[in-house]
Formats: structure tokens, C-alpha cells, sequence
């Protein structure tokens, strides 16, 4: 686990491999909420590093030092190893001789893919991604495994929101509820600041109708967002149910991937602020109709949704479980 997004990702796939009689190791990479995310869903995990920063040269410090580590912690002896995009469990496992999957929703992390695909046995995707798009990667037809719809579906597939969510953070109901994330701004792929994300919290946060629950990604971003003069804006202190503050929510504008795309399964209009390029996922939705780009606050539209529709497609996570096992086969 190396970022907020797989605990959840991952919990209902441990919980059946677990049902199944396998036994499952989490290890987990201290960044952003992650590590409060496992301890909030109640996975035991085992803490190994941190993110190196925005530095590329501290970036590869941490992947060679995460990755001796791993290959330390790997040396117990294990039949299969899978990740959502760590580099360093791909080199670990390769070096101890186990077998890796790897899963990724984002197709342009090119560095990352450089090194998990080339490593892993199985490459696991949406089959919105364009099989083409791989093959630079060194990702064959018998690697990879393409599965339907989006990951969200598989993890949301069992979701129930907590409707005590807004309370605790302190949100007014019958204003517009609005869920803010900003850009991963330490991530190799998102170099180019985002300056439309400024205009944003600008926009929502001096409106009394409104109160946008912003969920930053780091403490510097946390720190930064707080002292911002914007009476509307909420920064909760630490990881919060964000699936449920999305379910309840009228609106989400989001620069990363996975909460816009939860937003999505969950029917929450969402707009997309990513300033990277757009993956084969994103384009899909952006194409249904599903996910909205936005390139001027003005422009964001507000409306109050008194019957939230809920998970919109349920998909079964065995699915996820049986293509990750039958890579030790």
C-alpha cells in the first residue's frame, strides 16, 4: 500500500483471499492518509518507508532504500506478490524470485511502468485502457488482464454511506455540499502546477451557500489550505470516510483520479480539474458523459441532490481475486 487509495482498493480483495484460506501480509508506505486509512479499516499492515517528496534524486533514495526493505521483509517466504503501482515490492519480489502483479487505472505514469510492468508476470488494468497503449512497457497479450468497468465498482460494491459523516466534520446540510481534492503535487506524472485549483477553492470557499470539505493529500497542503481566508472551506485533521462524504455530497471537483471516479460509481456529479494528460479511463468517462472537465470555476454548476442514487454498478471483487491468484499458477 503506497497511497490513500489502496486500502480501500484492496480491503474487500484481502478480506476474500483471507475467506478463501490464504494467507495475506500488507505493507504499507507512510504517505498522505495511507497508513491512517489501514488503521481506520482495521487491516493489520506492517509500516516499511515514506514517499520520498518532489526531489527525483530523494524519490530514488527512497524507492532503493523501501526496496531493500521489502526484499528483507520478503525473505519469510511468500508465493505471490501484488500492488497497485509500487515500484519497490516489483524490484523486491523480483529479487527474491516471487511472482508480482501489478494493477494501475493510469496508463501515462511512464517511469513507474517502466520498471512495475516490465517486472511483474501479470499486469492487471481497466479495459478502458487501449492494450496498445502498453506494449511500451513490454506488456504482452499473455500479461495482460483487462477487467470491467472501473476499480470503484469492485470496492464500492458493498458500500453503505455513513450518513453521520457531515456532521462530524461539521457541515451545514442544507448548504451546497461540495468535496475538494488537490492535485498530487508530488507525484512524478503532475509536474505542472495546477492553477486552476487556486481559482477553485477561491470560487467555492467565499460563498455562504456553500461549505467544500477539502481533502488534502499531504501536511503541507493541509497546512496551506488552512490558511487560506475562505470561511466556507473545511479542512478535516486527518483521514476521513471520504466515500461517504462523496455519497452525501452535491457535488465533487477533484484534480486526482480515484475520487473522481468514485464520485462516479457513487452518482455524484463530478468535475475534473487534472492538468496531466488524460488516461484511457478519464477519456472514457469524460465521453459518457460521467466525469466533467473544468476549465473555468465560473462555469461549475450547483444543485442540490435530495436522493443521492447511491453505487450505481455493483461489480463482484472475486473477480479481482481470481485474476490476482492465477498469476501464481
Amino acid at each position: 500500500m503506497t497511497a490513500p487509495a489502496h486500502p480501500v482498493v484492496f480491503r474487500p480483495v484481502i478480506a476474500r483471499l483471507r475467506a478463501e484460506g490464504h494467507e495475506v501480509q500488507v505493507t504499507a508506505r507512510d504517505y498522505a492518509q495511507t497508513l491512517a486509512l489501514l488503521q481506520r479499516l482495521g487491516i493489520p499492515h506492517v509500516a516499511i518507508g515514506r514517499h520520498g517528496g518532489a526531489s527525483r534524486a530523494r524519490k530514488l533514495l527512497a524507492l532503493f532504500r523501501r526496496t531493500a526493505s521489502m526484499r528483507s521483509h520478503g525473505r519469510g517466504g511468500f508465493d505471490l506478490s501484488v500492488a497497485h503501482g509500487s515500484n519497490d515490492l516489483a524490484l523486491a519480489a523480483r529479487s527474491l524470485g516471487i511472482p508480482h502483479v501489478n494493477m494501475f487505472d493510469y496508463e501515462f505514469a511512464v517511469q513507474q511502468h517502466q520498471i512495475g510492468c516490465r517486472l511483474a508476470r501479470r499486469v492487471m488494468t481497466p479495459d478502458a485502457i487501449p492494450a496498445e497503449r502498453l506494449t511500451r512497457f513490454g506488456v504482452t497479450p499473455g500479461k495482460l488482464r483487462q477487467y470491467p468497468g472501473l476499480k470503484e465498482e469492485y470496492y464500492l460494491a458493498d458500500f453503505t454511506p455513513d450518513s453521520a459523516v457531515l456532521a462530524r466534520l461539521g457541515v451545514e446540510p442544507e448548504r451546497f455540499v461540495v468535496v475538494v481534492r488537490p492535485p498530487p503535487d508530488v507525484s512524478l506524472y503532475h509536474r505542472k502546477a495546477n492553477l486552476l485549483f487556486p481559482q477553485v477553492l477561491a470560487a467555492l470557499g467565499q460563498r455562504d451557500d456553500v461549505h467544500a470539505v477539502v481533502i488534502p493529500r499531504t501536511q503541507a497542503q493541509r497546512a496551506y489550505l488552512r490558511s487560506l481566508p475562505y470561511d466556507s472551506l473545511i479542512v478535516p485533521a486527518g483521514a476521513v470516510d471520504a466515500q461517504s462524504l462523496i455519497a452525501l455530497a452535491d457535488l465533487v471537483v477533484s484534480a486526482g483520479g480515484t475520487m473522481n471516479r468514485e464520485a462516479v460509481a457513487l452518482g455524484t456529479p463530478v468535475y475534473t480539474t487534472y492538468g496531466g494528460r488524460l488516461g484511457g479511463v478519464d477519456e472514457a468517462l469524460i465521453h459518457a458523459g460521467r466525469l466533467r472537465p473544468l476549465i473555468d470555476p465560473r462555469a461549475i454548476e450547483l444543485a442540490k441532490r435530495h436522493n443521492p442514487p447511491g453505487v450505481t454498478v455493483r461489480r463482484d471483487p472475486q473477480l479481482l481475486c481470481d485474476l490476482i491468484v492465477g498469476a501464481a499458477a
